[in-house]
């Protein structure tokens, strides 16, 4: 890269390995091309991961490492599409609640598979499981 930016540089090698390693596992030849989902699957599992390792060094004491993890993490989000808002999530699971007629807390799970269903990846699940909770 002209800029030198190597940050994004190693994000976007990791993501081409990522989607590499993506067609290995589901059997495919590394010539194909994933789907527009499979690659968005592929970017949240690495946005996660980022999560994950920020915690894990922020515990260990390892301030330089977490805040090297979150410069990848805000290169990452930069290729997912825009998450829905918390308020936008909660109408969202009333509306649903209200379609699949669930009255008590027992079928919480339900209410929440069926809105992430919906939803199809534009919202956050730990939003969705919060906003299902509230309302019981």
């Amino acid at each position: 890269m002209l800029a030198k930016d190597t940050v994004r540089l190693t994000v976007l090698r990791g993501l081409l390995t990522a989607f590499t390693n993506e067609l290995v596992a589901t059997k495919r030849k590394p010539q194909e091309e994933l789907s527009d989902e499979e690659i968005i699957t592929v970017i949240r599992r690495a946005v996660k991961q980022r999560k994950d390792s920020i915690d894990q060094f922020r515990k260990g004491g390892r301030e330089e490492l977490a805040s090297a993890e979150e410069l990848e993490l805000k290169i990452l989000e930069t290729f997912l599409p825009r998450m829905m808002g918390r308020e936008d999530v909660k109408k969202k699971v009333v509306e649903m609640k209200e379609k699949l007629g669930i009255a008590d807390k027992s079928k919480i799970g339900q209410l929440i598979g069926a809105t992430m269903k919906e939803l199809n990846g534009t919202a956050d699940g730990a939003d969705v499981k919060e906003a299902a909770e509230s309302l019981f």
